[in-house]
């Protein structure tokens, strides 16, 4: 004979609950990669990029370039991409994947301009024309240095925080997500009942402007 057992049978997880943990990961992913390389931009292009020397009097002197001198195209749009991935945070959808692009867009510029920027001979020439005091003056034993390519990768990192964003963005929190209204309708609030035999609730009704003798 046959039984029916009490036990209850285990029930699987929902899969849902592996959504909000990738929504995390990708968001702190994005956030540590957009800072990270913003930081390395900003300090890389404040070195040397390129040495050389230029002839004056006879002798040489030694020029020097930073990254800033060189080209000034890897700082700006790093700060452009800095401000674009906190802006992230402050719009929803469409808003947000223009903001993510810009973000994208900006880090695929600064890796351009940075590894442009490697062979470019332009601001030591310049120097060694100023230098000198020949306008056609040209610098000597051209030498780069690697920080070139450590903007360009830092560049890289900002590019990749800006495809997180574009995957992932929309399962992001925003920041005014929390105060904005839902479109659920709101309960309508009963008016409060008088009781005629009450003369507190008379004095309440006549406090509140209502007929209280209305519907006796």
């Amino acid at each position: 004979m046959g039984y029916v057992s009490a036990v209850p049978v285990p029930q699987p997880r929902a899969a849902r609950v592996a959504v909000p943990g990738n929504s995390r990961r990708s968001l702190a992913a994005a956030l540590l990669l957009g800072a990270l390389g913003a930081t390395v931009v900003l300090l890389s292009a404040g070195q040397i990029w390129a040495e050389g020397t230029a002839s004056v009097g006879g002798g040489t002197v030694p020029v020097e370039a930073d990254g800033g001198t060189v080209t000034g195209v890897p700082t700006a749009l790093a700060i452009v991409g800095l401000a674009a991935l906190f802006a992230v945070f402050a719009v929803r959808r469409t808003g947000r994947t223009l903001v993510a692009a810009l973000l994208a867009l900006s880090g695929a510029g600064a890796a351009l301009a940075a590894v442009l920027g490697a062979s470019d001979r332009t601001a030591l020439d310049a120097e060694a024309a100023r230098i000198s005091g020949d306008t056609a003056a040209a610098v000597a034993d051209l030498t780069h240095t690697v920080w070139p390519y450590v903007t360009a990768a830092g560049a890289v990192l900002i590019l990749f925080a800006g495809l997180f964003a574009l995957r992932f963005g929309k399962t992001w929190p925003s920041m005014g997500g929390r105060y904005e209204r839902s479109g659920a309708p709101r309960a309508t609030r009963k008016a409060p009942t008088t009781d005629p035999d009450r003369p507190e609730d008379l004095w309440k009704a006549l406090d509140r402007g209502e007929d209280p003798t209305h519907g006796a």
